[in-house]
């Protein structure tokens, strides 16, 4: 069964760092469209920052854009959101998604995702 797994998550100290890992089972990352979602204690989950790794399109919610970056390795077939400069506001449950999408751009709205993980708790707190 198709499924995503991520990990990296744990306790950091604002201005510090944390990398989210997402690893598939059943299915090549690089044919689909990825996405990193969070939902913190009480709020509606929210799209964080897609890739469609077809045309390298990337988009970044205005909130982590110069802080987050999102990667992926073809050979271990996960994808990476580097966390920088935390903030306690980044603290949240991660989750990282898939689509089978179109050749050209990628969106953030969750009715688009197809795959799920089970999402890794990032808590940034000194």
């Amino acid at each position: 069964q198709a499924q995503l797994v991520e990990s990296g998550g744990g306790l950091v100290q604002p201005g510090g760092s944390l990398r989210l890992s997402c690893a598939a089972s059943e299915f090549t990352l690089r044919y689909y469209t990825l996405g990193w979602f969070r939902q913190a204690p009480g709020k509606e989950r929210e799209g964080v920052s897609c890739r469609n790794w077809k045309d390298g399109s990337t988009y970044y919610t205005d909130s982590v854009k110069g802080r987050f970056t999102f990667f992926r390795d073809n050979v271990e077939n996960k994808v990476y959101l580097q966390m920088n400069s935390l903030k306690p506001e980044d603290t949240a449950v991660y989750y990282c998604a898939a689509y089978l999408g179109s050749d050209y751009g990628c969106y953030v709205e969750e009715r688009y995702y197809g795959y799920w993980g089970q999402g890794t708790q990032v808590t940034v707190s000194s």
